[in-house]
């Protein structure tokens, strides 16, 4: 009975920093927009959670920012498997952006986005090691 104590307080442990790693990424994503005018600006990006097989694949979204900030008309193009195209439109459906500006006024654009798959526990595995 205390190894099984032991192992779900390990594993506590270590989903407590992959959390705040997670939000930490996405935080510094935003981020790194910010300011600038020559596109739609992301206010919220929510990271699809994807099979740890795809680890490596870069998938690039095509959509278009309207006028609100909201995704449409998210496509994936190129063969992708579906179960990763799904996981990645839907996580992309979720975001909120900056619309452009022209003339001071919002206006739709055309988006490509690439989405690098990366696997989470060896990401961490490797900060935590520096």
């Amino acid at each position: 009975m205390k190894t099984v104590s032991k192992l779900i307080l390990s594993l506590g442990l270590i989903a407590a920093p992959l959390a705040a790693l997670a939000a930490e990424s996405e935080k510094a994503y935003l981020e790194s927009y910010r300011g600038r005018p020559d596109t739609p600006v992301p206010v919220k990006a929510v990271m699809p959670r994807v099979d740890r097989e795809y680890a490596g694949t870069t998938v690039k979204l095509t959509f278009v920012v309207d006028a609100k900030g909201v995704p449409q008309d998210i496509s994936v193009p190129g063969e992708v498997p579906a179960s990763l195209a799904n996981e990645l439109t839907d996580a992309l459906a979720q975001w909120k952006f900056i619309p452009l500006l022209r003339d001071g006024k919002p206006v739709a654009s055309k988006v490509v986005l690439p989405f690098k798959v990366v696997d989470s526990f060896e990401s961490a595995s490797k900060l935590a090691a520096n």
